[in-house]
């Protein structure tokens, strides 16, 4: 019989994984599988877990939470060099991630899909040695993503997030940095940015899905400059609710690895999570590192 590690986050979204265990649990059994359920307790604690396994400890781990939970199990897979499939039931407020991978958010869908997917390669990012899956973002919005209280996301979901930004708003200031790629160096005065590999970051920069590829080796990168007058900020907004990254203030271009300085002092945010800038970051796509089950076509 193959085995599962089942990592479940009783604490992410509404806490509704709380209801549906037993049912998650039944559907991978029945699908030929010995579950092992373990709840994290903590931050990073799916980090250590996944560090204390071994290569044959289990055929498949299944992360039941949400972008937080799920980056702290890929974070234990990388620093262990654990070569084991991945699975995903999404459980958390925003889910960004898995929507752009066709992830059912019904939990127990997403169990089934799991035992009848297909198994494809992902590309994760790395910035000065830890990981994301989806997005490194600073400035504007970037600080209602762990900012916002948990008990208010389970209540308002993604609108949380716009809560929370929309506080921050009044009080954005310009972030002066370098980007140095192979093709391009940008230095400016800049309101928002995000290294990502996701169809949006926070819900509220979406990309077009023609443009963007999970696991193409690249990232997208899209910059906001600080408009010289007020009056300019407004067609920026109108250009990301439409998908319209061309206007006058944004920058957007495909990139394998980006070089930022000066962001020492800078809060970021990776999958969520806050992190604290350096004067120097590295951003890698580090291609196809990872293996996850997705539903078919």
């Amino acid at each position: 019989m193959k085995k599962m590690l089942l990592i479940v986050n009783p604490c992410s979204g509404r806490a509704k994984m709380k209801n549906e265990l037993l049912e998650v649990v039944s559907i991978f059994s029945s699908g030929g599988y010995e579950v092992t359920v373990y709840p994290t307790k903590e931050r990073t604690d799916a980090t250590k877990k996944v560090e204390t396994l071994r290569e044959d400890d289990y055929d498949i781990i299944v992360v039941c939470g949400g972008d937080g939970t799920l980056n702290e199990v890929i974070t234990g897979l990388m620093n262990s060099s654990l070569n084991v499939t991945l699975g995903y039931i999404p459980s958390g407020t925003l889910n960004e991630w898995s929507s752009g991978l066709n992830i059912s958010k019904s939990i127990p869908t997403a169990a089934k899909d799991i035992l009848n997917g297909e198994e494809i390669s992902l590309d994760i990012g790395s910035f000065n040695g830890k990981y994301f899956s989806y997005t490194a973002s600073f400035g504007a919005f970037t600080e209602a993503s762990y900012s916002a209280p948990q008990d208010i996301k389970n209540v308002f979901g993604q609108a949380a997030y716009f809560f929370e930004g929309v506080k921050s708003l009044g009080n954005i200031k310009a972030i002066h940095l370098k980007f140095k790629c192979d093709d391009r160096e940008i230095e400016d005065d800049f309101l928002f940015g995000a290294v990502s590999n996701s169809m949006s970051v926070g819900g509220i920069v979406k990309f077009d899905t023609t443009k963007v590829k999970l696991n193409d080796g690249s990232f997208e990168v899209v910059l906001i400059r600080k408009p010289d007058n007020i009056l300019k900020l407004q067609p920026i907004i109108d250009g990301l609710l439409k998908q319209d990254l061309n206007r006058e203030g944004i920058e957007f271009f495909h990139t394998k690895q980006v070089e930022v300085l000066g962001a020492d002092g800078v809060s970021w945010t990776l999958d969520g999570e806050y992190a604290p800038g350096e004067d120097k970051i590295e951003i890698k796509n580090l291609h196809s590192a990872i293996r996850l089950i997705v539903p078919k076509n």
